[in-house]
């Protein structure tokens, strides 16, 4: 979790606006960039995969399956 500089709430790792106040967030420049990113394989999800496989959202580990 990260926290937002303006209003100290708990906003997800990569996420560009404050899950509480709406702020912006400022990113790493490490992050990468959103057309490298796999999206969650669970249809209703927005989500991406972390490092590990595993949607940063909902958590559901990625199944393999091809997106859409």
């Amino acid at each position: 979790m990260k926290y937002c500089p303006e209003c100290g709430g708990e906003t997800l790792e990569g996420s560009v606006y404050c899950s509480l106040c709406g702020k912006p967030i400022k990113r790493d420049k490490e992050e990468t960039d959103s057309f490298d990113r796999v999206p969650c394989s669970d249809g209703s999800c927005i989500g991406t995969l972390n490092e590990s496989g595993v949607c940063g959202v909902c958590g559901k580990p990625y199944n393999g399956d091809p997106v859409g």
